[in-house]
């Protein structure tokens, strides 16, 4: 009997980081790929997450270095910032990256549909023109968005979404939640002059990293300026006659502000997708379920990236698209190994961490040992602030070896690279003392931690 003919062999819903990924290996595997996009090429990550918001991040940190100019021996006059300006160069960038997401799928010879699509059983999708095609495979990986919680003026809030397009720069800023993209846009609007408030339900910021170093972060917030208001919700939001915000907080504290961010998490972007029809039961938080190849219960679909809600991080994503095309069209099957991935939070000061937490590692090992050098890094004698850096080693205590390592401090995400590479190697404390220092530098901590 003749194997069934389709319209293509792989038809990708969602054109961010882990589709194209997927769409573009496998169609230099000889596949016959297409792929289907509502919005814009590049996902989360290019046009309103990671790229962009890092963007921010180094025009935020370079205000306050020109604030350092002085004892640095330079004179600086007539200071100013323009948000117009940053805001449309880093938009003007995201153009750019995004005509090369679409370059890099037609090289691949990937048809590409700007509109969206919806699936309509276990090998067909439906696009919004109403066209109906046919795939051996489909891909979902359609990532994830933000979720404001119910409270009265919701409405009047933005997301992460908005933040990079606002038309004025909001000079009150109240930021809602207690996750990385809320310290790090917090840490942004406050650095590039904003009055900043956080707030947060719990007394504990960042809970899934080591505790230890990330309390050393909100007293430096609070001494930078920012409103640490923790134990505490948006009750009411209401808009003024000139734009600006009452809020009203749960613990009685009210404030008036130009702008309301709300990043209390994200969810997986999988309402109308039509997975029913296939048969696909999704998560207790709209997640799509898979197995370590990407497989969902359907033996014909696929998902990869936010929209999985294993890791909500762009190089899984990437890692996850490419395994899956190398398994399916590459003839090389293979998963995606979701230990020991190192994370970085650009905060200021910025944290990163890879491996296990001291928390984590107590409950795993009998024996666990913790290294830990707390300094003042050599660029913090030019400020006024008296911020100290901390670097942590835990090591299982039975083998020696290093198990988890967390910072914060400057350029935390740049030293904590090459160190992943060592822990995920297996290394142990030997090892690391018996390499040379690097002199001098944050880094050279790594290899005298006590």
């Amino acid at each position: 009997m003749a194997e069934q003919e389709y319209d293509f062999d792989l038809f990708t819903i969602g054109a961010g980081s882990g589709g194209v990924r997927a769409s573009r290996i496998a169609g230099g595997h000889g596949a016959k790929v297409a792929i289907a996009e509502e919005h814009r090429y590049g996902g989360t990550c290019v046009i309103r997450g990671c790229v962009p918001k890092k963007m921010l991040v180094y025009a935020s940190i370079f205000a306050e270095e020109l604030a350092h100019a002085a004892h640095k021996g330079w004179t600086l006059a007539d200071n100013r910032f323009d948000w117009a300006a940053l805001r449309d160069f880093v938009n003007q960038d995201v153009d750019r990256l995004e005509g090369l997401y679409g370059n890099t799928l037609g090289n691949a010879g990937v048809e590409s549909f700007s509109e969206r699509a919806v699936v309509t059983g276990p090998h067909s999708v439906r696009l919004a023109s109403g066209r109906e095609i046919t795939a051996k495979y489909i891909l979902i990986a359609t990532g994830g968005e933000p979720v404001i919680p119910p409270f009265e003026g919701a409405e009047h809030c933005i997301t992460s979404n908005e933040i990079f397009y606002l038309d004025q720069f909001p000079k009150r800023l109240m930021v809602m939640g207690g996750g990385y993209i809320a310290v790090e846009f917090a840490g942004v609007f406050n650095a590039l002059g904003g009055e900043v408030t956080l707030i947060n339900r719990s007394e504990t910021i960042l809970r899934t990293y080591d505790q230890e170093v990330v309390n050393r972060l909100p007293p430096i917030m609070e001494a930078r300026g920012i409103d640490l208001q923790m134990g505490a919700q948006i009750e009411h939001v209401s808009k003024n006659a000139d734009g600006s915000l009452d809020v009203t907080l749960t613990n009685g504290v009210t404030k008036q502000v130009d702008q309301v961010l709300v990043a209390t998490g994200r969810r997986a972007n999988t309402d109308g997708l039509g997975l029913e029809t296939a048969g696909i039961e999704l998560g207790a938080h709209g997640e799509i379920p898979v197995d370590a190849f990407s497989k969902t219960s359907c033996e014909s679909i696929y998902a990869v990236g936010d929209v999985t809600d294993r890791v909500q991080l762009t190089p899984v994503a990437i890692r996850e698209g490419h395994a899956f095309a190398d398994t399916i069209f590459g003839d090389n099957p293979r998963a995606v190994d979701h230990s020991c991935i190192p994370t970085a939070i650009f905060s200021q000061p910025s944290i990163a961490s890879v491996g296990l937490s001291e928390e984590e590692a107590r409950k795993l090992f009998a024996d666990v040992k913790i290294y830990r050098s707390d300094f003042r890094p050599m660029k913090n004698i030019f400020s006024d602030r008296m911020e100290r850096g901390l670097y942590k080693m835990v090591v299982n205590g039975a083998d020696d070896t290093v198990v988890g390592l967390h910072m914060i401090g400057p350029e935390s995400a740049e030293v904590i690279q090459a160190a992943a590479v060592a822990i995920k190697a297996g290394l142990t404390k030997a090892d690391f003392d018996a390499t040379t220092a690097i002199h001098p530098t944050m880094a050279e901590e790594l290899v005298l931690l006590k």
